[in-house]
């Protein structure tokens, strides 16, 4: 009887996981980039000025084996402090979307833009500097 509690146990543990790893979401491909144009960044900015450019956007691709609607969150931060937070849907296995940042002589510094997932977790970070 206890061996049979045993693997009926290990089963439970098996079975709890598996949604876990099948809903599995990745960043393929994260950019901060000048402009995105048919659904992909033109560039991918590591330093800018101010002066050049009056917006920026943080353009992410999705991937995941869950077919079921979920989201992400773009935060951007400047020196570590939080200044921006966009929710952005993710409607299928294979997504894209982006977030913008209105720029000028204010947003100078060192900024960074994280991927959350919904429960909060960083999935994957891009670093850049506005001059």
């Amino acid at each position: 009887m206890k061996k049979l509690l045993s693997v009926l146990f290990a089963l439970l543990l098996v079975a709890m996981a598996v949604p876990l790893w099948a809903g599995s979401l990745s960043i393929t491909e994260l950019a901060v980039t000048t402009k995105v144009s048919k659904g992909k960044p033109i560039d991918a900015v590591h330093r800018i000025s101010h002066r050049t450019v009056k917006a920026l956007y943080c353009f992410s691709r999705t991937q995941t084996d869950d077919t079921a609607e979920t989201m992400i969150k773009h935060v951007w931060s400047r020196g570590g402090q939080v200044m921006k937070e966009t929710d952005l849907v993710v409607k299928g296995k294979r997504w894209r979307a982006y977030s913008t940042l209105p720029v000028d002589a204010s947003s100078v510094g060192n900024w960074r833009v994280d991927v959350k997932d919904v429960a909060g977790t960083v999935i994957k970070s891009v670093e850049f500097r506005i001059q």
